[in-house]
């Protein structure tokens, strides 16, 4: 899942982000209300964590022209004001949920799992696909009794798959969707990590592969027994 997460006080950011990364989100984390704009407009996000205020343009207003402009995904709000007024602006401009500061960092996480739920990006915990499954909550794929602990990027690299079995997804997709627009990696990662799982799934006996379509990208395939 990738998230887009603006928020202009450092110290929250890097906060806020490390813990989403440590639950298995992808994050691409913005300090003002243009970048948030043009990134909630622009990006193939699941969700996104919004402060309200931010230099430039404050959250209210980014929501609202990012509706204007078509955008679908689910919002949260952050801010330090709790006023109710505040709350009905936000939720008026767009966003789906509020949540004020300070706040828990559990809640956070149960208020994503909430709005993914109630929005089409939803998918159960445990994902299956051939002999395959895969458990979102522990990030463990399983097969044939053998189980495996995926590492933060190969877990969302075998969630895409999982969840689009057959469709093939492009590099550039892998690239966008899990490291983000400002990344400084090269593709070789993709390869890197493809390779691991291949790899975990030879070791656990899996009849499921990651076939290679190419120069179109790689997709989840039944393999004939």
């Amino acid at each position: 899942m990738k998230l887009l997460f603006a928020e202009d006080d450092p110290y929250v950011s890097r906060s806020v982000t490390a813990l989403l990364t440590r639950s298995h989100y992808s994050v691409d984390p913005v300090s003002n209300g243009y970048d948030a704009l043009t990134y909630l407009t622009g990006g193939d996000y699941d969700a996104c964590i919004m402060d309200i205020m931010m230099p430039g343009m404050n959250g209210d207003e980014v929501v609202r022209k990012a509706r204007a402009a078509g955008s679908q995904v689910p919002v949260i709000m952050l801010t330090a004001m709790g006023e109710v007024e505040d709350r009905i602006n936000g939720l008026d401009a767009g966003a789906d949920d509020y949540l004020a500061k300070p706040f828990d960092g559990g809640e956070l996480l149960a208020r994503i799992r909430a709005l993914l739920r109630r929005h089409e990006s939803y998918s159960p915990d445990i994902v299956t696909y051939g002999d395959l499954t895969l458990n979102r909550s522990t990030f463990a794929l399983s097969c044939h009794g053998k189980s495996v602990s995926l590492s933060n990027k190969t877990f969302q690299m075998m969630e895409m798959l999982m969840l689009s079995p057959g469709r093939i997804i492009s590099v550039d997709e892998f690239m966008q969707h899990i490291w983000g627009w400002d990344s400084e990696s090269e593709i070789n990662v993709v390869w890197v990590n493809i390779s691991t799982l291949r790899k975990q799934l030879s070791a656990m006996g899996s009849e499921t592969a990651i076939k290679v379509v190419r120069g179109a990208g790689y997709r989840l395939e039944k393999t004939d027994v």
